[in-house]
């Protein structure tokens, strides 16, 4: 099962880490990170940085495509070679799926019409104007296509995709191993709970961090 994680510059590196490290662990699993071009990219915060290690030419029809988020996700929107590669990937896909922000990608390529869709928060709203349905989920599942939430939500995601793909008793063996059990300090993981005051915060810094 071949799975091609899309890099691209000022990505936020949970939403590719995340689903990184547990489909990683399914078995006959192989992840390729790809790019425009290969080589390092910068995460958004900047101090890190992942490696395409095939281009985009070099997988061509990959299993399972993954697009991550991150601010860097707005210079994807024109169509041009991602969206060319999308398109032709996902002819041949059994699942086609983006974390955060990058399902904005999805939709900017035309992948997205008449589906149901989630992003973050922040930019949920934006999948509309691509012909999508915005849905205030955590992870959605619309045909082969899946779309999860803000960052943390792309683990959710592929541990629902494991289950798919290898079978429940599978995807509780990577929750168990990588000890994803949650207990937050604070009750504010959505802008309901969050609350307006930091809710306004967040959307001042919409252009500047998502």
């Amino acid at each position: 099962m071949q799975i091609a994680v899309l890099l691209y510059d000022r990505v936020t590196a949970l939403d590719a880490v995340g689903p990184y490290e547990v489909l990683g662990r399914t078995p006959g699993a192989e992840i390729t990170f790809v790019g425009a071009q290969a080589g390092p990219v910068r995460t958004d915060i900047g101090s890190l940085a992942l490696t395409a290690d095939a281009t985009l030419d070099e997988v061509p029809s990959p299993d399972i495509v993954l697009v991550p988020g991150g601010i860097g996700q707005q210079q994807l929107m024109a169509d041009g070679r991602v969206h060319e590669w999308l398109r032709a990937a996902d002819t041949t896909t059994t699942w086609t799926t983006a974390v955060c922000t990058g399902s904005l990608v999805l939709a900017a390529a035309g992948l997205l019409k008449g589906r149901r869709a989630t992003s973050h928060w922040v930019r949920r709203p934006d999948l509309e104007q691509h012909g999508a349905t915005p849905c205030a989920e955590r992870v959605v599942f619309d045909g082969k296509y899946v779309t999860a939430g803000g960052v943390s939500a792309g683990i959710d995601m592929a541990l629902t995709l494991a289950a798919r793909t290898a079978g429940e008793d599978m995807a509780r063996a990577i929750q168990c191993g990588i000890e994803y059990d949650p207990h937050p300090p604070y009750d504010a993981g959505t802008p309901e709970k969050a609350g307006p005051e930091i809710r306004d915060q967040l959307l001042a810094l919409k252009d500047v961090i998502f």
